[in-house]
């Protein structure tokens, strides 16, 4: 055995004396597929690393608590100062305007104490400290902004803002704020700091208002946080606070960055599994030009095992080659990604070697070239050497032995198992690894199917157009491999046209035209009468409507604390954070329910309560069971009487949980409002109730609905990105398509030529052949690739679906353009080569 292996070494580093010729291909995808996984994988372990390495300047403290409309009791904070040092910040949203009230815009408002911030630097961009510009001075509190408030209310350093019943003096602009990222949500409006000790005379404080207190503390040195949180549930079982420490500082961007991490792992990995078909053709192609060689072996007495063993090791070195390329680039890549991202991160990426991520691309590589390798050069073991000499104008269609069949599998498995296994979300790494292999394997049965029907629909009169119908199915013909490459990231476009496109139409067509204009938060029960009057008094202004509202928390299911009780880990969103809540006596205009039925209007009895699909899933609960809300430190349970779908997109007033009457009515509770109007009413109506009142937050539609267009363009953008590399690692493989048939596309343009056919007859052939590849690869691309958007958005994201043309379109164009580019390319390459040398030849 260790002979066998010697000899074979020595061969294969004879072989790989002649140099890199007809491997370029094969470098080239493997070196792109594992640059694109390490890449992925060292940045985002930069950013966890950051993430947790900054945790408690990110959360601001050791442990941060959060509470909902009131700040904690006296008990409760003289507990938390005896422990260390504590400091208080408050968020609302509420509407900041110019002081002649001509713009007003809303903003992300926080009021600090003065330890704040515990650990990290708050930095102005004008220099200074912050404490001082918050202060009074002048009779005036300062205010500092980001860079969006100066701009919306054309204001500079040194202006007034108002906000709430207060008039505040702008002295900086935030240049960094360290513990904005602990925030978490749903950002709708840019932030604006002010001292804790000027809020009171805002008059924001009001009774049921969408306040939320935040305690950070600084614990004292050698306290066991585990243990300390642990006390601290204990002494104030019924505080309702959200608890957080530092080794969780940002959950919601460590589980982005997750989610984010495991898409584009996923997308290298597609680009992985489109250059194997690449890895295969150059194996495959050098096989075929090694054929005197392995023939001659064979002939000398070689035995099968050998030739195998001594390609493989040649395949083996040349994959470790185009492994560390890839590895190398994706140690640097993040270091210039990282600078890229310095000012959209809210944290600083260590970047730096992360041993586990670089050795997750060597896998993925190394399993990759194994996968698409050991077919060719199992049946190059096999094949008689009288076979291999045939093999130029009769290739044989021989196939491995079992033994090669099944390493190829296992090597499948293997990579398919370490897709799964190295994702956070198996699940739909899972359903990734399934959809790759099916679409992998729709594609080969269309390429057979293509090569099929060539063969069988006849023999066109045209010479030209008959000689392009039979080279798409001649023995070699390069049909699979252009369908097979190109297909998929074809495949990944449509699909990303067709779904960014779906949405697109919904959000900037439906929704606008039955939307409201504004929705209007925090309207104290007492201003409703002349909320009312003051809106619909505005020409243009119609159809208001409005309802009471809390926050909830939801804290049990049929009597089980919530986190355990969650059976739909899909639906765990309903977990985080407060619900809106309200309570009514007869059902929401356009209420679609599901199962049960909506109370009397004058419903008088026990608790009940109307949920959302998704919570009564995320429990696996239903009619007759129970649901506890926390409201204001209070427990409610109630039986579900109804479960309702919820269509969010239209705009409307949703809450996905609702009380029935008599629950909630004496709890210090504001009003939700939504009013639509004429475009020329619209700002009226927002400089109509800024003025009037100044506690009440106005929310544009349009300005949301911009928020989450420019969002939704940024994740196309990114996507569309990442699918460019599926499609430039499948222009690869249509490159090594093209060279691995050079040889024999010289042949026929040397025969067609000493028979007659003209350089413009061969040459219009050749193309015909690759606009024919090019149009049927965009047909099946199309058609997958619109399939696939239409499962992914009726039944995964339960969105409505249109058909766009356009997008399949605008792909064939491309799929055709590249394939002739190439074509012709190799074409006019073969037509250059002087017939002499290869007539003497053969």
């Amino acid at each position: 055995m260790n002979n066998t292996l010697s000899i074979a070494w020595t061969i294969a580093r004879r072989e790989l004396r002649g140099g890199l010729k007809g491997f370029r291909i094969f470098l080239a995808c493997l070196t792109l597929g594992v640059a694109a996984i390490a890449t992925v994988q060292s940045l985002s372990g930069g950013i966890i690393e950051g993430l947790r390495a900054d945790g408690r300047a990110i959360l601001g403290g050791d442990v941060a608590l959060r509470v909902l409309y009131n700040p904690i009791g006296e008990a409760e904070r003289t507990y938390l100062d005896s422990q260390g040092r504590v400091s208080v910040a408050v968020e609302a949203r509420s509407m900041a305007r110019r002081e002649d009230g001509a713009r007003s815009t809303l903003v992300e408002l926080k009021a600090v104490d003065d330890p704040y911030p515990l650990y990290g630097a708050f930095t102005l961009r004008e220099g200074g400290n912050l404490h001082e510009a918050l202060g009074q001075r002048d009779g005036a509190w300062g205010a500092v902004v980001e860079d969006t408030v100066s701009q919306r209310l054309d204001l500079k350093v040194g202006d007034a803002v108002k906000v709430g019943d207060t008039t505040f003096r702008i002295r900086g602009t935030i240049e960094r704020e360290p513990d904005r990222a602990a925030s978490g949500g749903f950002v709708l409006g840019p932030r604006l700091l002010i001292d804790l000790d000027a809020l009171e005379s805002t008059g924001l404080i009001q009774p049921g208002s969408m306040i939320y207190w935040n305690y950070k503390v600084g614990l004292n040195p050698g306290t066991d946080l585990q243990a300390w949180q642990t006390d601290l549930q204990s002494r104030f079982p019924d505080a309702g606070w959200r608890v957080r420490d530092f080794t969780n500082a940002a959950p919601q961007i460590e589980r982005f960055i997750g989610r984010l991490t495991l898409f584009l792992t996923l997308v290298g990995l597609t680009a992985l599994l489109v250059g194997g078909v690449g890895v295969g053709n150059a194996v495959r192609s050098y096989l075929d030009g090694k054929i005197a060689t392995i023939a001659t072996l064979k002939c000398l007495g070689a035995p099968g095992p050998l030739v195998f063993q001594a390609y493989l090791l040649q395949i083996l070195v040349l994959a470790s080659l185009g492994i560390l390329l890839g590895l190398v680039i994706g140690a640097v890549a993040p270091l210039i990604a990282a600078a890229a991202l310095a000012n959209v991160l809210p944290i600083t990426a260590r970047i730096g070697i992360y041993p586990s991520g670089l050795a997750i691309a060597a896998a993925f590589g190394l399993l990759t070239a194994l996968t698409f390798s050991l077919w060719p050069l199992g049946r190059a073991r096999e094949v008689p050497a009288g076979a291999l000499f045939r093999d130029v104008v009769s290739p044989a269609s021989g196939r491995p032995r079992g033994l090669y069949l099944a390493a190829g599998l296992l090597s499948g498995a293997a990579l398919a198992a370490l897709a799964i296994v190295t994702a956070q979300e198996k699940a739909f790494a899972a359903w990734f690894v399934g959809g790759a292999f099916l679409t992998l394997l729709a594609f080969r049965f269309a390429a057979t199917g293509v090569t099929w029907g060539a063969a069988r629909v006849g023999r066109p009169r045209n010479p030209g157009f008959r000689l392009a119908l039979a080279n798409l199915h001649r023995p070699g013909n390069p049909t699979g491999s252009v369908v097979l490459s190109l297909g998929l990231g074809l495949t990944v476009l449509v699909a990303i046209a067709l779904i960014e496109g779906n949405f697109s139409a919904r959000v900037n067509e439906s929704i606008p035209k039955n939307a409201p204009a504004y929705f209007f938060i925090d309207i104290q029960p007492n201003q409703r009468a002349d909320f009312n009057s003051t809106v619909l008094g505005v020409s243009g202004a119609s159809d208001l409507r409005e309802v009471p509202m809390l926050r909830g928390r939801i804290s049990q299911a049929n009597g089980v604390e919530a986190e355990k009780a969650l059976v739909n880990p899909e639906h765990a969103w309903v977990l985080r954070g407060d619900r809106g809540v309200t309570y009514s006596g007869p059902p929401p205009e356009d209420a679609e329910i599901t199962a049960g039925q909506w109370w009397p209007d004058d419903y008088k009895g026990k608790p009940l309560v109307s949920i959302y699909a998704d919570i009564a899933d995320a429990f696996g609960i239903g009619l007759g069971d129970t649901l506890t809300v926390n409201v204001l430190g209070r427990d409610i349970t109630a039986e579900v009487a109804s479960i309702r779908a919820i269509d969010f997109s239209t705009m409307n007033i949703n809450f996905t949980i609702i009380f029935s009457p008599g629950v909630l009515e004496g709890a210090p509770q504001t009003f939700l409002a939504t009013v639509r109007a004429t475009p020329e009413a619209e700002p009226l109506i927002q400089r109509a109730v800024t003025d009037k009142f100044g506690n009440i937050t106005s929310v544009r539609v349009r300005d949301a609905l911009d928020t989450v267009n420019e969002l939704l363009g940024n994740i196309g953008t990114a996507v569309r990105v990442t699918a460019a590399i599926t499609l430039l690692a499948g222009t690869l493989v249509l490159a090594g398509a093209v060279a691995a048939g050079h040889r024999r596309r010289v042949y026929d343009a040397v025969v067609l030529k000493v028979l007659g056919a003209t350089r413009a007859d061969v040459l219009k052939a050749f193309l015909v052949e690759y606009g024919l590849l090019g149009l049927i690869t965009a047909a099946i691309s199309g058609a997958i690739g619109t399939l696939t958007a239409w499962a992914v958005l009726v039944h995964v994201m339960d969105w409505e679906w249109t058909f766009l043309p356009s997008a399949v379109l605008s792909t064939a164009v491309i799929c055709t353009a590249i394939t002739l580019a190439f074509g012709f390319i190799g074409t006019w390459r073969a037509l250059g080569q002087p017939a002499a040398p290869l007539l003497r030849n053969d």
